[in-house]
């Protein structure tokens, strides 16, 4: 059962993602905003243990981390939805999680610098983005993924019978 939750929170998570990239291109044709090469970047430390230099530019990594972390993290989100943790505070939360998976891995290889050294304009940008993605996720995945037979709409267990 969590099995398929997750492989359905991934489709979600998928479905979040595309939601994510269309508010960036958006966003980027207001602020003229470049494109981010950091996920590619950090899937190359990841996957290599060697950094490329910042003006580095390797777009299939970039995509294959982009679209995997927001599949890998909307799995959790559709294991959210079905242990019961769902709607918008569980969506809210999930943005909490995305964030810490992106800044996790983007400053545990070097890649990244910490957020409370970024412009206030791109800590916006970045925590707007994936706010969009978790909300989306989240309504796609409480959608796809049916509650568990032993949980509540309230996200806790029956109450036992003694």
């Amino acid at each position: 059962m969590l099995g398929r939750a997750a492989l359905r929170g991934a489709l979600a998570g998928l479905a979040g993602t595309a939601a994510m990239t269309l508010a960036e291109q958006v966003e980027q044709s207001v602020t003229r905003r470049p494109d981010s090469y950091v996920p590619g970047r950090t899937l190359t430390a990841l996957t290599t243990r060697r950094r490329l230099p910042g003006s580095a530019r390797p777009l299939v990594r970039n995509h294959l981390m982009h679209w995997g972390t927001g599949a890998l993290v909307g799995a959790l989100r559709g294991v959210w939805s079905a242990s019961g943790l769902r709607g918008w505070r569980a969506s809210a939360w999930h943005t909490s999680v995305r964030l810490a998976t992106d800044q996790t891995l983007e400053n545990a290889t070097g890649v990244g610098a910490p957020p409370w050294t970024w412009s206030r304009r791109d800590q916006v940008v970045d925590i707007g983005g994936k706010a969009v993605y978790s909300f989306v996720t989240g309504a796609v995945a409480d959608r796809l993924v049916p509650l568990a037979p032993d949980r509540t709409s309230s996200g806790s267990a029956p109450p036992r019978r003694r």
